[in-house]
């Protein structure tokens, strides 16, 4: 995948320590950082599917996991998951 590729990221709602399901952003925050460290816009979509994190590429979804398996916060370069969900964006082609 090209740099400055448009990776659609969508997320569901989730619960965490027992507050309201709502959308929240902050374990996107280490996946954004990743993403956008290798160049890719990133349009950030929210979904009704709870505890659900998607990545699209050119209209299919290359990429998929539970929100609440993200780290919470951070710049996403220790978290398995953002590694990858990096690696799927650089397959996407």
């Amino acid at each position: 995948m090209p740099k400055n590729a448009l990776v659609v990221l969508r997320y569901g709602p989730y619960s965490s320590v027992g507050l309201p399901v709502e959308h929240r952003t902050y374990r996107l925050e280490g996946l954004l950082a990743v993403l956008a460290e290798d160049g890719h816009q990133v349009i950030v979509e929210k979904i009704e599917d709870w505890n659900v994190v998607e990545l699209m590429v050119n209209g299919e979804i290359i990429f998929h996991c539970n929100i609440k398996d993200l780290e919470f916060g951070g710049d996403g370069k220790l978290d398995p998951l953002c590694k990858e969900a990096r690696i799927a964006v650089l397959n996407a082609y």
